[in-house]
């Protein structure tokens, strides 16, 4: 099952808070308890998402974080590389070589993982932050078709 971490699932929540936020600045207690996570987990996923280059930190006494870039420009393939590393379904796919199969050299279908994996990485490359932290506006959606009731 293609499942991402509790933590990659969190980052983006927080990241999504931070291009959410009308304040230029928010502090980590703030995207805390507005997340719902505990301080230490979203001081964490900060730091991370510093080191990838996708948030910036302000100190001082009206310090915080902010994004680095414009949300748009911000994919979930950068959030999740910044928590994760690059997203490859398979061993064989992410270039690694100390975990590669060990039988890589005889198999019939990693082709076709590098197809999965290039499709998946095309999918959450062409999703923006923006996207993400937009709530859905369920009044565009199509009615959900209703049948008609029966006379007994």
């Amino acid at each position: 099952m293609f499942k991402i971490s509790k933590m990659t699932d969190y980052g983006v929540v927080v990241m999504a808070q931070l291009a959410q936020a009308t304040d230029a600045v928010v502090t980590a207690p703030d995207l805390a308890a507005g997340a719902g996570l505990p301080a230490p987990t979203v001081a964490k996923i900060l730091k991370r998402m510093t080191q990838g280059g996708l948030v910036t930190s302000h100190r001082g006494t009206n310090g915080g974080y902010a994004l680095s870039r414009p949300a748009t420009e911000i994919s979930v393939a950068d959030i999740i590389g910044a928590l994760e590393g690059p997203v490859a379904v398979t061993a064989c796919v992410d270039g690694a070589t100390g975990d590669a199969c060990s039988v890589e050299s005889l198999c019939l279908i990693r082709g076709c993982w590098d197809r999965v994996n290039a499709a998946v990485n095309r999918t959450l490359k062409s999703m923006s932050l923006a996207e993400i932290a937009t709530p859905p506006n369920f009044i565009d959606l199509p009615a959900v078709p209703t049948r008609a009731p029966v006379d007994v």
